[in-house]
């Protein structure tokens, strides 16, 4: 381009000195010789800048990969990919989102390994209880400190939801949905039996066993379904009957995960099994949806998405809720919820739009379609939310307890899960076992 420039000004100067010799006869030629070059050389401008604009806009066009484990057959991936990422990117050309589905366990496990690699997502939509783990690794941002206008938008979500990304003081997400357990029951099941809804942990280990046996068809029956032996599927009961894991410094768990209470929980779930009132975690066991639908488990505790689940598998199946039996230490469900984090190599201005958009009014409006308690406050207040019947657990969020929120809460959990299993299984008594995942956790506890 210089040099076709730098030829067409000699081309000029030749001009103007030939019309200088020639007289004024020439000097019309030159100037039409002269508003030529000028044309030309504007179209040659124009050309560059339009180039330039085009190279801008390409360059400045940005795709955000974003993981989630929302089921990909669920109602919940198909509002993100058909309603809000089209919405987002509505709203926001020149940014294209690119989110990937995983499963619950597998999304834990693959940001572990894509750390070490260096091939992180620019978000993720995170287990509350994962944060801790993440922060400790150092790979996720800290809002608080790099946003300027966070404080607005934390200001727009439930106090209680954002604190399960407070760590030391700053915040590592944004509350994306909460949720905590209740108590669904077959109705038809508890009246045949003349009971109703237990409300004490007494009560619940009564009815349990009186809900067990046999049907009309010859098939086993359960007073109760657990699929999990986890600290999400335990601690309704640890906490409701006194119990706990750690102080609440969450700093020790000896003389706490196997105290007194705990190991009274404990022994209830064993108690329970051997008489075969309940059951759920063991592989080839029914799934939790189709046991309640068909009869096969009279009692659960399940969190919203359930109804949803319910209303599409047995829409004519006759349930009702309660709240969490209540014990020693009160009715005490587990909360739960997912928050939306962003990590360290993330493309930071559009990760965070993205973040701000999933945490708005409209989409936590729409996610409430599929069964999801919004955090927005705004969002809590529309008529869809209200309509959707989320009153029970949101009274029951009112006394929901987070899980340890503790960097090695993944490992905890999971010999938790191995302890109680081999208690219930006959192979250690309750305190034995806790005994001896006391000293373990503390271990961890102190890395």
């Amino acid at each position: 381009m210089k040099e076709r420039k730098k030829v067409l000004a000699i081309l000029l100067a030749s001009v103007t000195c030939l019309a200088a010799m020639t007289g004024c006869g020439q000097a019309s030629s030159a100037e039409s010789a002269s508003g030529s070059e000028n044309q030309e050389t504007a179209t040659i401008t124009q050309t560059e800048n339009e180039t330039a604009n085009a190279e801008a806009e390409s360059a400045e066009e940005v795709t955000i990969n974003f993981w989630h484990h929302y089921s990909a057959q669920s109602a919940e991936n198909e509002t993100l990919t058909t309603v809000l990422i089209p919405k987002f990117e509505e709203e926001n050309p020149g940014i294209k989102v690119n989110a990937v589905s995983h499963e619950w366990a597998d999304l834990h496990d693959k940001i572990l390994i894509s750390a070490q690699s260096d091939t992180l997502p620019d978000v993720a939509r995170l287990d509350s209880a994962w944060i801790p783990e993440f922060q400790k690794m150092g790979i996720l941002v800290p809002l608080n400190k790099e946003m300027s206008d966070y404080s607005e938008v934390a200001g727009g979500l439930l106090d209680s939801a954002m604190s399960t990304a407070e760590i030391n003081g700053d915040n590592y997400g944004l509350a994306l949905n909460t949720n905590t357990k209740i108590l669904f029951y077959n109705v038809e099941a508890l009246e045949a039996a003349g009971l109703t809804a237990p409300t004490t942990m007494d009560e619940f280990v009564e009815d349990c066993k009186k809900l067990a046996g046999t049907n009309e068809n010859g098939q086993q029956v359960w007073g109760y379904d657990e699929p999990g032996l986890s600290g999400w599927n335990l601690c309704p009961f640890i906490w409701s009957m006194g119990g706990s894991l750690t102080n609440d410094d969450q700093t020790k768990a000896s003389g706490y995960l196997n105290g007194a209470e705990t190991v009274a929980a404990i022994d209830m779930f064993a108690e329970l099994y051997k008489a075969q009132a309940i059951t759920g975690w063991n592989s080839g066991d029914i799934p939790m949806t189709d046991g309640f639908g068909t009869g096969r488990y009279a009692m659960l505790l399940e969190g919203p998405w359930k109804v949803a689940e319910l209303a599409g598998a047995y829409p004519d199946f006759k349930y009702a809720t309660a709240p969490v039996p209540a014990g020693k230490g009160g009715s005490i469900s587990v909360l739960g919820g997912e928050d939306i984090s962003m990590f360290n190599s993330a493309n930071k201005d559009a990760a965070w739009k993205f973040m701000k958009f999933m945490t708005s009014e409209f989409a936590q409006e729409e996610m409430a379609k599929c069964g999801q308690i919004p955090c927005n406050k705004q969002a809590l207040e529309t008529d869809t939310v209200k309509q959707a019947d989320f009153a029970p657990y949101i009274e029951q969020l009112q006394n929901a307890k987070s899980r340890p929120t503790v960097a090695c809460w993944s490992e905890f959990d999971s010999e938790l899960a191995a302890a109680v299993t081999e208690v219930v299984n006959g192979d250690k008594t309750a305190q034995e076992a806790m005994d001896e995942l006391a000293v373990k956790v503390d271990a961890l506890l102190a890395e």
